[in-house]
């Protein structure tokens, strides 16, 4: 067994040891194995300075300290030293729940309520759009016409910052489903050993809102994260994957007629597993913006700017070639930026009746040579060579 698969083994035993004295009340021991796990960990931080799930290690030896610091707080020093010594156990649980510091059994795991986003704010992507309706949004209106069953499982891939997580958002608002947005954090639970029961409870959930009568949208952002090849895996992660490829063959193959749909999203479709790859139906690049997307989206982001009479869209579309969505929008709210900071630098601001100047098609202008488009000519030939091997519209 390598270290970190020891390290991590040795961080979930001192864990759960710590969290069944803590419910029993035997606060000095449960203090002493809650520092045993917070130094497991730090050692597998240590141990794999570049391991992408570091940040979750950290984040439970944060939740270990705290824990410890209540203790610490309900138990004088004496009490302390004589259940060290003599292992005392008994009294009243500590707290209620799976974990020291309760909670709500996985619930807050999720977002269940539904995003306020609709078709029109989604730009352009009439191609992804298109295959989402076909995959989700017709199945749920009229199941009756789809004797073969539907795609549970839909894969956006794409440049950051060009709508994926938007497309997702605006499925749940149309089809008025539960939308639970999960991310890496959320799954890899705080409390060693819960990682799986996570999972499982997160599509329980789904399940049971399916057969109530209210679709449901499991949406997991930087699906790499939680389902990628990594070459310095521990069995924490190696478990959860499996649990969630579990999961999704009880969706694709035995829930036949549950309105259930996991939609992963990606910026990295080039490090999933083979194994969740093929599980995912539907393989939909999200693009960046062609011209007219852009126009769109700069005359979405102007509406509610004062634009001088000069500012000619249609250029600033030309001119934007090869942004994203984001890069776009952040042009916009740079200039407006720039014009409510000269505003306040001329010491107009404080006069209510004062206004800023519009903003002119030179400040535009000054803002996109200052700005570069954040996805590279390489990083776009990557994902069009993914596409064409992979994709499933």
């Amino acid at each position: 067994m390598s270290a970190s698969h020891e390290l991590e083994k040795a961080a979930t035993a001192y864990a759960l040891d710590a969290v069944r004295l803590d419910k029993q009340g035997a606060k000095g021991r449960a203090i002493t194995m809650y520092q045993k796990a917070i130094e497991s960990l730090l050692q597998l931080v240590q141990l794999y300075p570049d391991y992408s799930l570091n940040k979750v290690y950290v984040q439970r030896a944060i939740a270990y300290q705290e824990r410890i610091k209540v203790l610490q707080g309900s138990v004088s020093p004496s009490e302390l030293r004589a259940e060290s010594n003599n292992g005392g156990e008994g009294g009243e649980t500590a707290t209620e729940g799976g974990g020291p510091s309760g909670g709500k059994q996985g619930e807050e795991l999720v977002v269940t309520e539904k995003p306020k986003v609709n078709w029109s704010e989604v730009v352009g992507l009439d191609m992804a759009k298109k295959a989402v309706k076909e995959a989700i949004v017709y199945p749920v209106q009229r199941p009756d016409l789809f004797p073969l069953g539907w795609p549970r499982g839909i894969l956006l891939f794409g440049p950051p910052g060009c709508g994926k997580t938007l497309l997702a958002a605006a499925v749940a608002t149309e089809i008025d489903a539960n939308f639970y947005s999960i991310d890496a954090a959320s799954i890899m639970s705080k409390w060693l050993g819960e990682a799986e029961q996570n999972v499982a409870k997160l599509f329980n959930s789904a399940r049971k809102s399916s057969n109530e009568g209210k679709p449901a949208i499991v949406f997991v952002d930087e699906l790499d994260s939680l389902m990628g090849q990594h070459q310095n895996e521990v069995g924490g992660e190696i478990r959860v994957r499996n649990q969630f490829l579990k999961e999704m063959d009880g969706i694709v193959d035995k829930g036949k007629n549950l309105h259930v749909y996991v939609i992963g999203a990606t910026n990295k479709p080039w490090d999933l597993d083979w194994a969740f790859i093929r599980r995912f139906q539907k393989r939909i690049l999200v693009p960046l913006p062609d011209h007219h997307t852009r126009l769109m989206m700069l005359k979405l982001y102007t509406a509610n700017l004062q634009i001088a009479p000069d500012v000619d869209l249609h250029e600033l579309a030309r001119l934007s070639e090869g942004f994203s969505g984001s890069d776009i929008r952040d042009v916009c709210q740079s200039a407006q930026l720039k014009i409510i900071g000269e505003f306040f630098e001329s010491g107009k601001a404080m006069d209510k009746a004062a206004k800023p100047r519009p903003i002119t098609m030179n400040d535009f202008k000054q803002i996109l040579e200052e700005r570069k488009p954040s996805v590279s000519l390489d990083m776009l030939a990557m994902y069009n060579r993914w596409f064409e091997a992979f994709k499933a519209l």
